[in-house]
């Protein structure tokens, strides 16, 4: 009696721990570590586990949770676009178009006609009605890329768009209501712009609702191995080849450059030399001659600075504030450089 009291109670158990697994109340049982990675479908193209790229992470994740609109700032070639896509990939409008305009791409005479469409016969050449992407992306996301050029004029009709959720084409009579969610993306200072008058400050606001702000290459070196990895397999399924890695001492020179083109540049040089790779192991030697002599010019430049630096702790003693003085650099400059070139281990070895 006793045992099967207790198999009966084993059952509701298990029975118990089924409906909860099938109900939606699973996500609350989950760590929210595990919730996390649940969320962040499709972000396995976004490289890189410095702390940087960490935080970018996270803030994609909260600006995919809330339907609003998002500013996204950083250098040409920093993936700012890829960033958007994943934002609408991990949203609630996932499953509509996601419409990309590059603001730059489009001649400032075109743009309105582009944007809100146009009726037929509204001026020379309108042989057809034109919806117009702000209205093809009915129910998903828009990504409007460098919106720093575009023009006060189009800048207005944008800000309205937004405040009225509605839009007019070219030569219509009437407003049609519209859902999306504005995604923006600058290279551009645009509090800067905002004070010299070439950017509305209204329409500043409203986008900068969520910024992410993605770091340059250079700010994250950390991660220059994995993407070279990464585009060494991206770039072996394409091409068929069976590259393995890059040697050490080409990891080391290529940790020199600054990569002022960023992310966008390393897979530009790569895929350019990628078909004259003949062994399995890439030296700085495989890469074209015009990108391997700045790579030498960064490696003089980084072994001159630490000698400079090297010898400027020496004369003063270790003495921070009197060697920012001595290279013109400020303090928070010369703990960098330290960090960056290991010379605390140095110090520690003069002091035994």
């Amino acid at each position: 009696m006793i045992i099967s009291n207790i198999l009966l109670k084993k059952e509701e158990v298990f029975k118990s721990i089924k409906r909860c697994l099938s109900s939606n109340t699973t996500k609350r049982l989950l760590p929210f570590w595990k919730m996390d990675n649940q969320k962040s479908v499709g972000t396995q193209d976004l490289i890189g586990a410095s702390a940087a790229m960490q935080s970018v992470r996270m803030h994609i994740n909260q600006a995919s949770e809330i339907d609003t609109n998002v500013l996204i700032t950083g250098e040409t070639g920093t993936g700012k676009e890829l960033v958007a896509n994943l934002i609408h990939k991990n949203s609630s409008r996932a499953k509509n178009h996601f419409v990309c305009i590059n603001c730059t791409a489009i001649p400032d005479h075109l743009l309105e006609s582009e944007l809100f469409g146009h009726e037929k016969g509204s001026f020379t050449g309108a042989d057809a009605l034109n919806p117009g992407k702000l209205q093809s992306a009915e129910g998903g996301t828009v990504f409007l890329d460098e919106i720093g050029d575009m023009s006060l004029y189009h800048q207005a009709k944008i800000l309205r768009t937004i405040e009225n959720k509605e839009i007019q084409r070219v030569g219509g009579k009437y407003s049609i209501p519209l859902n999306i969610k504005i995604i923006a993306a600058t290279n551009q200072d645009l509090e800067q712009m905002v004070v010299e008058g070439k950017f509305r400050k209204d329409l500043y606001y409203r986008l900068n609702v969520a910024n992410i702000n993605i770091p340059s290459l250079r700010e994250r070196k950390e991660d220059i191995p994995d993407l070279l990895q990464y585009f060494i397999g991206k770039l072996n399924s394409k091409y068929q080849k069976e590259i393995v890695v890059f040697t050490a001492d080409a990891v080391k020179d290529l940790l020199c450059y600054n990569w002022p083109g960023n992310v966008c540049e390393m897979k530009n040089i790569l895929e350019s030399s990628y078909m004259n790779f003949q062994t399995k192991w890439i030296t700085l030697m495989d890469l074209p001659e015009n990108f391997r002599t700045k790579v030498i010019q960064s490696r003089i430049l980084n072994y001159s600075e630490k000698n400079q630096l090297l010898n400027a702790l020496v004369e003063t003693n270790w003495n921070k504030s009197k060697v920012a003085k001595q290279l013109n650099w400020s303090r928070m400059t010369v703990y960098r450089k330290i960090r960056k070139y290991h010379l605390n281990i140095c110090k520690a070895s003069m002091d035994l």
